[in-house]
């Protein structure tokens, strides 16, 4: 399986204005990576790039399929062909735990699934036209299996899983690595909503380093933390009255 190499090439890392996106791209600068950081927010993205001189602001919405095109190409031309894409932009919003919405619903669907097929599209082109490559998409372990309260976003996550596994079936045989990451909870301004108890719970900085770790270890799936990944894997192989009547005990001890 191909591995990127800061001398191949630059990274592109998407939701790089907060939360796991941000360090993962101060991680990939300090292993001597350039990086591309995309976000919405400009001013967000410029303080990142201030702080390492070998991480650039590009900002754009990654649910405008046109603008990313433009964005990717113009990363490459500036800056050397993109061959580590972690593709990490995505949202949760809290209100789904009150009631089932449409409109949160789709508008989750535009940003974690529209928007990392709309980046996919041009590094996919990209990479298979040189025969190598490497990408990531950011999943969670809530994509696993269902969790109450959260049907717009852990579907959202589960479709991601399933699309990065189509992918390296797809894909490996052109030389590109797909990877999934599927974090557990992790402090960032998204977690930070939430008012349950996190299970194994972990720091930005932390997180970070496992991910980029995977990058260069390799294998399919980063996951973590693993006690707590390993746990619910094992969950989700229960028939369904175990894995409802588990799952409602977890929920209801978070709660306390």
């Amino acid at each position: 399986m191909y591995r990127a190499h800061p001398k191949d090439g630059i990274a592109w890392v998407t939701g790089a204005s907060s939360g796991i996106g941000r360090t993962v791209a101060l991680e990939l600068s300090r292993r001597g990576y350039k990086v591309a950081a995309t976000a919405r927010r400009a001013a967000e993205l410029e303080s990142l790039a201030a702080e390492s001189q070998n991480i650039y602001s590009f900002p754009g919405d990654i649910t405008d399929r046109a603008g990313m095109a433009r964005l990717a190409g113009e990363i490459e031309d500036l800056h050397g062909q993109i061959v580590l894409a972690f593709l990490n932009a995505g949202v949760y919003f809290i209100t789904e735990r009150d009631r089932f919405s449409a409109d949160v619903v789709w508008r989750t669907f535009e940003i974690n699934v529209g928007g990392t097929v709309n980046c996919l599209d041009p590094v996919l082109v990209a990479m298979e036209r040189r025969g190598k490559g490497q990408i990531a998409l950011t999943s969670s372990l809530a994509g696993y299996g269902g969790i109450e309260g959260s049907a717009g976003y852990g579907s959202t996550k589960a479709a991601l899983i399933y699309m990065a596994e189509t992918l390296k079936l797809t894909y490996e045989r052109a030389g590109l690595t797909i990877q999934i990451v599927n974090p557990g909870f992790v402090h960032t301004a998204m977690t930070a909503q939430n008012d349950f108890k996190m299970p194994f719970v972990m720091d930005a900085d932390r997180a970070a380093k496992i991910i980029c770790d995977g990058f260069e270890k390799g294998g399919f799936e980063i996951t973590f933390p693993r006690r707590l990944a390993y746990l619910f894997k094992a969950v989700c192989l229960l028939p369904y009255p175990l894995y409802f009547a588990r799952m409602r005990r977890w929920t209801e001890r978070a709660r306390r």
